[in-house]
């Protein structure tokens, strides 16, 4: 059973919490689909559209998550950096992916189901980014999937934040997959052997794919002809678009993927990376939003359903 702090925020058939390690997790139900949130690093870890197979991809590896390990697949928050730390030793992809967050507020209406989580400094914070903070995530359950992070400065100083909505979307083999949108952008490719290019025409997989757009603020679409679906991701407050794949031979090296498993997903990722950061002023907040749609697909592409309420 949940704890009382918890239970106070539930609403029958609409918002549950269940124990679990190593963080509960919250259970949003709308007429449109549902999700499932771990309070282990504001992560939401599946979203299910009404009458539609789950839409992001979790490694079984989350069923045995070593204590402050990060959880592969669903949606990771990077924050506050992207990527490599900018301090030697500290983790990748920042720390708020590994604390535990606090639920702030839930609330619910005819069409939507919304959680959201708040982060504020601990010492484990300060010892790896002295800034003062308060970083929430509203995700909502509605005709789309709808994530906002937002970071407010609570000190008396800028500081300057990366950061990434790190979504991993379930398919059925990535090498029939192609993300369309990008079409015209210039590249930062950072897979061996790779050269920053500009992208010409849909991004297929052919091997180790990690490409940060850095322009692109635009809608991206990934369309996987095995699963009969395209999904939409559109974003706001994001000037970076990050496509990722590690292939067979670097998914070997990662010990929280199983065999294969690099063929089950594709990441399509709202950021704002290195090459651009955000400047948060004191007392100034900044949102960056992902809202994620998928349509299935009939056998000539065409669309032919999108997530519906059944009433």
């Amino acid at each position: 059973m949940p704890s009382p702090a918890l239970s106070r925020f539930a609403a029958p058939g609409r918002i549950a919490f269940r124990d679990e390690s190593p963080a509960p997790v919250a259970v949003l139900v709308s007429p449109y689909g549902s999700a499932e949130v771990s309070l282990y690093g504001a992560h939401v870890l599946s979203y299910r559209p009404t009458g539609q197979s789950p839409v992001l991809w979790l490694a079984d590896s989350y069923r045995t998550l070593a204590p402050g390990k990060a959880i592969r697949g669903g949606i990771p928050v990077c924050w506050p950096w992207f990527g490599a730390a900018p301090v030697a030793g500290h983790p990748s992809h920042g720390f708020a992916r590994t604390r535990v967050w606090q639920v702030a507020s839930t609330e619910y209406e005819k069409d939507s189901t919304s959680l959201t989580l708040g982060l504020l400094p601990s010492p484990e914070t300060d010892a790896l980014w002295q800034n003062r903070f308060r970083l929430e995530l509203k995700v909502t359950v509605g005709p789309a999937l709808r994530l906002e992070l937002t970071t407010t400065n609570t000190g008396d100083r800028p500081f300057e934040i990366t950061e990434a909505l790190h979504t991993y979307f379930r398919v059925k083999d990535v090498a029939t997959v192609q993300v369309t949108g990008l079409d015209g952008q210039p590249y930062l490719d950072k897979a061996p052997g790779g050269a920053d290019s500009i992208q010409s025409g849909p991004v297929a997989f052919t091997g180790e794919t990690d490409r940060v757009y850095n322009h692109h603020a635009g809608k991206a679409l990934l369309s996987d002809p095995g699963i009969g679906r395209r999904v939409a991701i559109e974003k706001e407050g994001s000037s970076a678009t990050v496509v990722w794949n590690p292939w067979a031979e670097k998914a070997a090296t990662m010990a929280d993927l199983e065999e294969g498993d690099w063929r089950r997903f594709v990441c399509v990722e709202t950021a704002n990376a290195g090459a651009a950061p955000i400047e948060v002023a004191p007392g100034a907040a900044h949102t960056i939003a992902a809202s994620i749609t998928p349509l299935l697909l009939d056998r000539d592409g065409k669309i032919v359903a999108r997530p519906s309420n059944p009433d």
